[in-house]
């Protein structure tokens, strides 16, 4: 056990690249509107619960590392038959350790605040009893990989002689139900204070807290109410939490602060949307208590107005113009901390801190369906600095956006008229499609836009509000907001499947070119014009032109011959790669780092990295289920050129954090040293076979073919003579089209 402490602490100190003692900055600009008036707290709960087992060795060792200085260590005490305080998450000791394992017919039935529970209490068991019994993950969400390494269960003495945290918080749930047992709380706390400096005390029971008053020196030990749900009875006064919360004179009586369920400040609806916030911060403040916020968590599900950013949540509690809480109560405290420290009191204009572009595949998709005038106009508004134009082509052949060929992909197209038509397409590796150019533009906006969902099986779903929100875009379309948006860069235009579209008879190179031509793009330097795809034909194509050409690499890859990279160059001025291109993983843990990277960019090729999202599960453990923390990995520790993300507002408000221009990066603002959680893995599983090197062979590529002439069939089944097309292969737009495009131009604009 001990070895594998000391193991800990060498890992522990390398997850980042400045494990210094980094100080919290002088953020001497900005008042926080705390009681006090200082930094809102970061309370740890049971340590970094959110990755190791709560309350273990290894999770208060972690939590300490990679938060603020002044990170306050909690602990749920629970009281052993011999009445030594155990810090323990629940009361039942199963629920977070392997004690049904070693103790199988130990179980026991109590009441427990008049609800009847089964399970492993420690009201059964001595300490020594314990010492066998290993902690492990309580959340079956949560990764299982450190539970095979043994971490007993400590005392509270063990955490504040051994952890040493920089300030103790002492949660005493169940003081009743102890006292029926004939165990004290009241007396396991003053004999604790004798020897250990507890700086806050809480409790759900007014009783306890009114106990301990007279024993303990208020200017050391804060004793603070802690609310349950609302409809809870409090058992000291039989009165419900929910109208307790409305006298909080009475609380002033006996605590200096209160402690309540996040959803007390910021309320949801049922459909997991906020509510406006409430009084109590203020009400408390005015009362002279300070107020805590609880159940903070960025791997569960919380409102969809923070775009699955646990940074957001965190900012409207602690830096919304109005109010503040004084501290948050975390199982993550890396994220609050740099909340606190890196990203309260920024604003849009402030000035980036990183050199990093901002790539929005088909605008703001994570928070709108993908490409409409609704997600791109939000990415612009959130900071995107290249918007995309996925290009898609109509059995009419009009150029438009849409991030598949496959309308059902993208579109209710499978809930439509159209459905009957559906038909696989071996060419494209589609098993049930319905292609874009087997609908005319007319037909395509009798559909509605369906917003993206990759995690839909873990019910993690996008912006259920604006699921079918915004208009298809045609490309003249897109291309004239750009322009005329000046907070956007650059445009890039996304080109796939060319050579099945060209045998299809549909030209999208040349229908690129023309409309790039129309839109004045060719005749300024103001926007930058990037052209990708992952054919190297493709680019080939656009090789006389003054457009960057990016190489699109689909597949995870280990390295890149050099041979490759001349090759690339030789039509590409960038390219981009895939995440775990840079950090290759295993089950979800960061196992090196590639220098697939600096290969690149050695060879003046810039690095563009995907695809970024803001949901926890599209992210490796070792950035703790922190959105900025990935990105941040990316920035820092890989120098990556830009990312491609379908939550640009998260990625603009990560490059503008005060952290990032600091001479010693603070330790939740350093990268994660690649392989660092490896040591504290149980037995791994097998190693997933390596990615392959990217070869020459893998990107050359035959010439597009010709554009097929196809001569459609007419209504009586002879064949009709084909459309006229220019040289380049873009039909001519009809007035009526030039009509809609204009009608959804204004709508776009009138939105932005």
């Amino acid at each position: 056990m001990w070895k594998m402490r000391s193991v800990l602490c060498l890992l522990l100190l390398c997850c980042s690249a400045a494990f210094v003692a980094a100080q919290r900055s002088s953020n001497v600009t900005s008042k926080w509107q705390t009681l006090s008036g200082d930094a809102p707290k970061v309370i740890a709960r049971g340590g970094f619960s959110g990755l190791l087992p709560d309350s273990s060795y290894n999770a208060y060792i972690l939590a300490q590392s990679i938060s603020l200085t002044d990170m306050v260590a909690w602990c749920d005490v629970q009281l052993t038959k011999d009445g030594v305080g155990i810090c323990f998450p629940d009361i039942k000791l199963n629920n977070a350790s392997d004690i049904d394992v070693l103790f199988s017919g130990k179980q026991s039935t109590y009441l427990v605040n008049g609800v009847t529970q089964k399970g492993w209490f420690s009201v059964d068991f001595n300490f020594k009893d314990l010492a066998t019994v290993s902690l492990k993950q309580g959340v079956y969400s949560r990764s299982p990989n450190f539970d095979g390494t043994p971490q007993q269960i400590l005392t509270v003495q063990d955490v504040a002689t051994q952890i040493k945290p920089p300030a103790l918080w002492l949660n005493i749930q169940h003081d009743s139900f102890y006292s029926q047992h004939n165990l004290s709380m009241r007396s396991f706390v003053i004999s604790l204070s004798r020897s250990v400096i507890a700086n806050y005390i809480s409790s759900p029971e007014v009783n306890f807290l009114r106990n301990i008053a007279s024993r303990l020196n208020p200017r050391v030990t804060k004793r603070v109410f802690r609310f349950l749900g609302e409809d809870d009875i409090e058992p000291s006064t039989n009165q419900t939490y929910g109208s307790l919360v409305k006298n909080l004179t009475f609380i002033k009586t006996f605590a200096s602060g209160i402690l309540v369920p996040k959803y007390y400040i910021w309320p949801m609806d049922s459909s997991l949307y906020l509510q406006p916030h409430t009084s109590l911060v203020l009400d408390a403040h005015k009362e002279g208590l300070e107020i805590f916020a609880a159940d903070f968590f960025n791997d569960v599900p919380f409102a969809y107005n923070y775009s699955y950013d646990p940074v957001a949540e965190y900012l409207s509690y602690i830096d919304n113009g109005e109010f503040s809480v004084d501290g948050v109560l975390s199982d993550f405290p890396m994220t609050p901390s740099a909340s606190v420290d890196c990203f309260s009191h920024l604003g849009k204009n402030d000035k980036p801190q990183v050199n990093l572009q901002i790539i929005a595949p088909e605008g703001a998709s994570g928070d709108y369906p993908g490409c409409t005038n609704s997600a791109y106009t939000k990415a612009a508004s959130d900071g995107a600095d290249v918007l995309v134009c996925p290009v898609q082509m109509t059995k009419d052949e009009i150029p438009f956006c849409l991030g598949s060929i496959n309308l059902i992909d993208k579109t209710n197209a499978v809930q439509s008229s159209f459905s009957n038509i559906a038909t696989s397409v071996p060419e494209l590796q589609i098993k049930n499609g319905i292609l874009t150019i087997n609908l005319t533009w007319s037909d395509i906006q009798t559909l509605k836009p369906a917003i993206s969902n990759p995690w839909a099986e873990s019910r993690l779903y996008r912006n259920p509000k604006a699921r079918n929100d915004g208009n298809f875009t045609l490309l003249a379309d897109f291309l004239t907001f750009a322009k005329n948006v000046t907070s956007v860069s650059g445009v890039m235009i996304n080109i796939e499947n060319a050579a099945y579209l060209a045998k299809q008879g549909y030209g999208v190179t040349g229908a690129v070119l023309d409309a790039l031509s129309k839109a004045g793009y060719n005749n300024q330097t103001a926007k930058k014009v990037m052209i990708q795809s992952n054919e190297s034909s493709v680019l080939e194509e656009f090789k006389k032109s003054s457009y960057e050409l990016v190489y699109k690499v689909d597949d995870d890859i280990s390295d890149i011959e050099n041979s490759t990279i001349l090759e690339i160059k030789t039509f590409a001025k960038s390219v981009i790669i895939t995440k775990k291109s840079v950090f290759p993983s295993d089950s979800a843990f960061i196992i090196g780092q590639t220098n697939v990277v600096s290969k690149l960019q050695s060879a003046n090729l810039s690095v563009y990295v995907r695809l970024f999202n803001n949901e926890f599960l599209s992210q490796a453990w070792d950035f703790f289920s922190d959105s900025s923390a990935e990105l941040n990995n990316y920035a820092l520790g890989a120098g990556v050129n830009g990312v491609v993300t379908e939550y640009p507002g998260t990625a603009a408000r990560y490059r503008r954090n005060r952290c990032l221009g600091f001479k010693d990066l603070p330790p939740y603002m350093s990268p994660a040293q690649p392989g660092s959680l490896l040591g504290l893995l149980a037995p791994f599983p097998p190693a997933e076979a390596p990615k392959p090197v990217l070869t020459e062979s893998d990107v050359t590529e035959p010439p597009l073919p010709p554009v097929a002439k196809i001569n459609p069939a007419s209504e009586n089944g002879s064949t009709a003579a084909g459309p006229s097309r220019p040289p380049n292969g873009q039909s001519s737009v009809v007035a009526s089209i030039l009509i809609s495009s204009a009608a959804i131009l204004l709508a776009m604009i009138l939105v932005f």
